[in-house]
């Protein structure tokens, strides 16, 4: 097999997986470790994938969806590493803690498993949140109001001017994307000012992001990346980004696979 055909090969089956690792190319290609990192740098320097810690994963165009998409009837198929790092977040919880769960796969994982020893507040602007912590004696929902959009959640003016009076111990968000360069980007202009608000409002903004969303840039910059005081990734998060996020005064926290295959 000539080298064009390897590298053509390698993209078919990123596209079919969603991702690809150094030892799967080895194996598959019968070739070695050198080798297969060399050919997805090769791929990466003509734009054509991401590479990752262990392998590689698709290179987004900037207005692609999120890398992952979950409801709380599909809530299994979920890659793990996105039940790790709520769960790891999870473990940073203090007991009284005033803290905001964003509208996303993430925050549904985290709601989903809030411990029961810990008594909370929670400000969400998720309908899907609020309905999922609604049974929980031990935790008090505070919902931002405002217009819903069409996923059930609120980032208009009036949810922007309820987050301006509250005060929060820990923020814990998440975005399309997060890159050293671009930062925090989205997808819509509209919840911008959403974001910048509950940064501000937070004491502690802890930002959860898997793999997929690292290195990558959506349309529109929310805020630099050193925003946040804390950035909670997996094992497979490209070390070159790590590096740069560090040098920012970003407190990494990586997430060991180990972990997260015994918790499945």
């Amino acid at each position: 097999m000539f080298i064009e055909e390897r590298h053509q090969a390698i993209l078919d089956l990123l596209e079919q997986q969603g991702r690809i690792s150094t030892a799967e190319i080895q194996q598959r290609f019968m070739i070695g470790y050198d080798s297969a990192k060399r050919d997805l740098r090769i791929l990466e320097e003509k734009g054509l994938l991401k590479r990752t810690h262990g392998g590689a994963i698709p290179l987004h165009q900037v207005a692609a969806g999120k890398p992952a998409k979950t409801t709380p009837k599909d809530i299994n198929e979920v890659r793990p590493n996105y039940l790790a790092i709520a769960l790891k977040a999870l473990s940073m919880l203090e007991n009284n803690d005033v803290i905001y769960l964003p509208s996303a796969t993430l925050g549904y994982f985290m709601a989903k498993h809030l411990p029961d020893s810990l008594t909370l507040r929670v400000v969400t602007n998720s309908i899907t949140i609020a309905e999922e912590l609604r049974p929980k004696d031990h935790i008090s929902v505070l919902l931002l109001g405002g217009e819903m959009d069409h996923k059930g959640n609120c980032y208009d003016a009036i949810a922007i001017e309820t987050l301006k009076r509250l005060r929060l111990d820990k923020c814990f968000i998440t975005s399309a994307c997060i890159s050293p360069r671009f930062g925090l980007s989205i997808q819509r202009t509209q919840a911008i000012s959403f974001y910048n608000t509950l940064i501000d409002s937070a004491k502690q903004t802890i930002g959860l992001y898997p793999t997929e969303k690292i290195g990558q840039d959506s349309i529109v910059s929310i805020c630099p990346a050193n925003r946040l005081d804390i950035l909670i990734t997996d094992w497979d998060a490209s070390e070159e980004d790590l590096k740069e996020f560090d040098e920012q005064g970003i407190e990494i926290v990586i997430i060991d696979q180990d972990d997260a295959d015994a918790k499945e």
